[in-house]
């Protein structure tokens, strides 16, 4: 909150569509948890296609008078994609199927994106590695590390 740590073990990332999705978040939690709703809601409604269901949401957040006040940001990843989504209509596919967001965000890609090329360590070692160099560099991040895997996911 502001300037000080309350919370050193919030989880910000879950699974939805029973595993098949994941979803992680940075920014308020109850602006977060009310975005998680509404993708559900258009997972429901698109079912199978996340592509589509990201854009629906990002246009709603970016036009519906209360969501557009929602302050977050979301990746959400299935066994095919990875995306992140702002309240100001992107839905950006990376490149690289790399992505990372919130105040420890630029150190966790650049260490992702090194360790991806210089490394042996699969998807899941990437992950934790570089959330480990992002908390040590980054005062707002930590080292209280888990990690989710899709359910028949690509590494």
């Amino acid at each position: 909150m502001g300037e000080i740590v309350v919370k050193t073990t919030a989880l910000k990332v879950r699974e939805l569509r029973g595993g098949q999705i994941l979803a992680g978040f940075a920014g308020a939690v109850a602006d977060a948890f009310t975005l998680f709703e509404k993708l559900e809601e258009k997972l429901e409604r698109y079912p199978g296609n996340l592509t589509r269901s990201l854009v629906e949401l990002a246009k709603d957040w970016r036009t519906d008078r209360y969501l557009r006040r929602l302050n977050a940001l979301l990746v959400v990843a299935d066994k095919d994609h990875v995306f992140m989504v702002s309240g100001e209509g992107d839905v950006i596919q990376p490149d690289d199927d790399v992505v990372a967001i919130g105040s420890g965000g630029p150190y966790a890609l650049a260490a992702a994106r090194a360790l991806r090329t210089h490394s042996t360590l699969d998807a899941a070692g990437i992950v934790r590695e570089s959330l480990m160099i992002a908390g040590e560099i980054c005062i707002y991040s930590n080292q209280e590390i888990k990690v989710l895997e899709l359910k028949g996911g690509k590494q």
